[in-house]
């Protein structure tokens, strides 16, 4: 088993890691590790990632109390975002939250990751969709993402970041690294007169890889509905969040949701 402070040096590393890659600058980002059915290690607030020792990592509880921290650290002012995760995905047990360059312009852009460009992607992350703009360190963003917490591993922020999480540390920062470099190359591919997407056969093909994996976490490939028909699936059918209820429906994935997507499909096939 490994031990807290393990972990605490895991954290840093990862912090280290973002802070070179510039995914954050100064002070940005937070990074959350669950260790117990009601601990938590995570990122202080007003810290540069890159510089963290493991004496400046914090624990809390599930509704964000601090039970240990050293001298002025105190918890991300994130950690809202960090905990509706855990509460949504119970198969979670590390988020990391950063602004990388060029994940971070599209969500700006107001552009969700959708276009399948390369196997990895397709693969790893599926669609990337982006939460609606909500003020940090409020309960606004944990309000905007939690309805994709059911079907994606990584969400883009409107006009702050991104977000990731996965099984554990290592998975969730290597999803940001992927939503990075899927950005990135998405980018200049744009530059050069437009990417070439995959077919809707090479993705199903990607999709069934991802399966034969046995890639944990969640994925579109696994729940759209239109992908299971063998038709249009999530990457194809021109609508980013297309797995997902309608913003404030609550409908599940059964019944009204498979009515809902049907419908948005037939509409995408007509126009």
């Amino acid at each position: 088993m490994v031990s807290e402070f393990e972990i605490k040096k895991q954290i840093c590393e990862i912090g280290k890691r973002i802070y070179d890659r510039r995914m954050v600058a100064a002070n940005d980002g937070n990074i959350s590790v669950k260790i117990s059915d009601n601990e938590w290690l995570c990122t202080p607030t007003g810290v540069s990632k890159g510089f963290m020792t493991p004496e400046y990592i914090c624990k809390i509880d599930a509704d964000g109390n601090v039970l240990q921290a050293n001298g002025k650290f105190r918890p991300s002012s994130e950690i809202k975002m960090h905990m509706r995760v855990y509460k949504h995905r119970p198969d979670v047990k590390a988020v990391v939250h950063a602004h990388p360059v060029y994940a971070t312009s599209f969500a700006i852009a107001g552009i969700p990751l959708t276009q399948p460009i390369m196997p990895e992607a397709v693969i790893a992350l599926g669609c990337v969709p982006i939460a609606e703009y909500g003020t940090p360190s409020t309960n606004e963003i944990p309000d905007a993402v939690e309805k994709y917490l059911p079907y994606y591993d990584a969400v883009l922020l409107e006009n702050h970041g991104a977000l990731t999480y996965g099984e554990d540390l290592l998975t969730a920062y290597h999803k940001m690294e992927s939503v990075e470099f899927y950005a990135e190359l998405l980018f200049h591919s744009r530059q050069l007169g437009g990417p070439k997407e995959f077919s809707k056969e090479q993705i199903k093909k990607l999709y069934e890889i991802r399966k034969k994996l046995g890639v944990s976490g969640k994925h579109p490939a696994n729940l759209c509905p239109n992908n299971k028909d063998g038709k249009m699936n999530c990457h194809l059918c021109g609508i980013p969040d297309c797995a997902v209820a309608e913003k404030g429906t609550g409908a599940s994935v059964d019944g009204d949701m498979v009515a809902m997507i049907t419908q948005k499909v037939i509409e995408a096939l007509n126009k």
